[in-house]
Formats: structure tokens, sequence, C-alpha cells
């Protein structure tokens, strides 16, 4: 009779620990990359009251005949589905499209973690809303090391893109044919120093006969040439360098009307500061300066393991390793089995609430039947000690 108190007694506690588990997973619906978890039972040893007998020449072999004691937690185990992507535009956000981890560090211990919600501190480090820092590669000279190891990731947010000397310059479009002869066209092109000082380079386009003229000055010297079309393609006319700089007019033609010469570009910039910076689904971070350019200063490094589930959860979504999960494999995303990253967007959990309120109305029976077995027990032994009276 006292069996069947224990067994609704260990029915009543794992149920108990499945409701815990399940409110659990109610209570982080909304939580950034949470992780649903799920309870498994199995039954505990069995009272064997009879053993198994083998057949003989006259009988037959019989069965074991075994009372079992009630039901354990076998164990909780982690659901590791990608969560749905939510939106956010902040350039900071990041999700992980795959089966990577980010790599945090926090007090000298590695920790990983599915949520990208970071953020920059003062001294420009991507930091979690815990304080752990987000560990990869910084760029050093616009170029990224990723054979090295992973340090904190720390954006130079007083850094600068380097002058860089205008040493080519490109010339389109059209110088009309049908202008008269004396028509001067001017265009001037922005041009900078090694050390990003601007200047200007002058063209001055002078219509003569069949021909133009070009002559080029940037103030200390002077070039000419003449550009010469036939039915308004450019049959010859260079211009020498001038002050070091090469001007291409090889893509100016000739034809009536359309007076549409223009400068397309050319090649120096001034030296630039940091403004922003973007997320490449690689992970590398590339820094926007007020000079236009575009350069890598950092990329996100992911982690990944043999048995995810062997994870230990450490709170603020994150987890360390065991011996169970396996050591880390660090690499880069779009690698094998990490995944690669969006930037602005920030993953879900992926709690399905439809299917926790059904496991929470399967613990709540569960937990009454089991409540039951006891109170039934105890009518019986009631009803034993009532036989002598």
């Amino acid at each position: 009779m006292l069996r069947s108190l224990y067994s609704g007694i260990s029915g009543l506690r794992s149920h108990q620990t499945m409701l815990d588990v399940t409110g659990n997973n109610i209570a982080n619906v909304n939580t950034t990359a949470f992780k649903g978890s799920a309870v498994q039972f199995q039954d505990t040893l069995s009272q064997l009251t009879q053993g198994a007998g083998g057949p003989q020449a006259q009988t037959g072999g019989t069965n074991p005949a075994q009372i079992g004691l009630g039901v354990q937690v076998a164990g909780i185990s982690t659901n590791f589905t990608q969560g749905s992507a939510q939106a956010t535009g902040r350039a900071t956000d990041m999700m992980i499209a795959g089966d990577g981890f980010f790599v945090t560090s926090i007090g000298g211990e590695t920790r990983y973690t599915r949520a990208g919600a970071f953020d920059l501190d003062a001294d420009g480090r991507l930091t979690a809303p815990d304080g752990s820092l987000v560990q990869g590669w910084n760029a050093v000279n616009g170029q990224i090391p990723t054979g090295g190891g992973i340090g904190n990731i720390q954006l130079p947010l007083k850094g600068v893109s380097p002058a860089s000397a205008t040493t080519a310059a490109t010339v389109g479009g059209n110088l009309p044919s049908d202008a008269a002869d004396g028509t001067v066209l001017v265009r001037d092109v922005p041009v900078y120093g090694a050390d990003g000082k601007p200047g200007t380079l002058t063209l001055t386009f002078t219509k003569a006969g069949n021909n133009w003229g070009v002559s080029g000055t940037d103030g200390a010297t002077t070039q000419t040439a003449t550009l010469t079309f036939t039915n308004g393609v450019q049959t010859g006319g260079t211009l020498p360098a001038i002050g070091g700089i090469t001007v291409d007019l090889s893509g100016v033609s000739g034809f009536a009307t359309l007076s549409t010469v223009a400068i397309e570009g050319q090649n120096g910039r001034q030296a630039g500061t940091l403004e922003s910076f973007t997320l490449s689904k690689d992970g590398t971070l590339v820094g926007l300066f007020s000079n236009g350019q575009k350069q890598p200063i950092a990329r996100v490094a992911l982690a990944t393991f043999a048995n995810p589930g062997g994870l230990e959860k450490t709170g603020s979504s994150g987890y360390r390793a065991t011996v169970n999960s396996g050591a880390a494999t660090y690499g880069v995303p779009g690698g094998d089995g990490l995944g690669v990253l969006a930037g602005g967007q920030l993953e879900m959990s992926n709690v399905d609430l439809s299917q926790e309120f059904t496991n929470l109305i399967v613990a709540q029976r569960g937990f009454q039947a089991n409540a039951r077995i006891i109170t039934t027990s105890d009518e019986v032994l009631q009803e034993l000690t009532n036989l002598k009276r």
C-alpha cells in the first residue's frame, strides 16, 4: 500500500517540475533569442516480485512480475530551433540566421549567446545588455586578421580615414561640334594633396574649327592639347599630366547640339572621421567616414558546438560550455554550421504559446491524477485501520 503513496508523491514532484519548466517558457515568450525547454519523464526502478522462469520440457517459461515505484524526471532539454526575426533598425542589433552563437566575455569568463541586442559603451566597445564584451577581430590598417585570436570588438570612435592625393581624373560627356568658333567651356575639378589639402584643377575647352582645344591648370602648372573628332568620335588628343594628375579625356565625344562635358570623378580625398557603420552578412562591421570612404573596422566572431544541448544556461540569455557540449569552435559568419548575420534585426523567442498552454493543461491534469492516487491510497489505509474497532 505504501508503494502507491510514494508513486503518487513522485508523480507530484515530476509534474511540478513540468509546471515549473512550462511556466518559465511562458514567462520568456518575449525574451530575445530565448530557447524553450521541455521535460522528459522516465520510470524509476521496479520491485521484482517474481523472477522469470525458463521453459522446461513439460512446462512453459514464465515472465517476471514487477511493480513500478513511480516516475522521475529523466532530463530537461533545450530547443535550439531558430526564432523569428524582429526588425529594429538599430545598427548594433544583430541576428544569427543559423546555428552559431555570439561569443562574449565578462569578468574573464567566456560565454555564448544568441541574443544580439548589443550597444556601444563609453570606450566604443560592443557590449551585451549585461555588460558582456562581444568578441571578434579588430581591423588593422583596414585589414581584418581573422586568423588570429579573438578579442573585444572596439570601434574606433575617433578613427580617421587617411587622406589620399589626387593622381587621376576622368572627364566625359559631349562637346558640341556645331558651336561657334571661340566658344569657351570651363570645368573645375576638385583635387586634393597628399595631406588632404583641397585644390582646384581647371579645364578650359575652346572651339577651334572642327576641333576643341583644352587647357588644364592647377595654378602652378598648365598643359594644353587639341581634341580632334571624326563624325563625333574622338580620334586624337591627350592632355599631359598636370602637377602629377593624369586627366583622362578619352570619354569625350563631339556630336552636334549636346553640351554635356563634365567631370566624372577623381581618385583623391580628404581625411575623414567615422560617422556610422553597417553590418555585412559575413559579420564585418563596415565604417562609413565623412569623406565618403567605406572601410572594414571589425568582424564579429561566432562559435559552434558539437552538442549545443549540452550548454549550461548562465542567465542573461547566456550559456557556458560544459564537458558534454564539447569545446567551442570559432569562425566567421558564413562558415560551415555558423550561419550568417542580419543587421538591424533580433531573434525572437521560439516559445510556441499554443503548445505551452497545452503542456500546462497536461501537467495540471497529471498533477491532479497523482494527487488522486494519494487520496485513494489514504482511504484504503483508513479502511484497513478500521478493521479492528
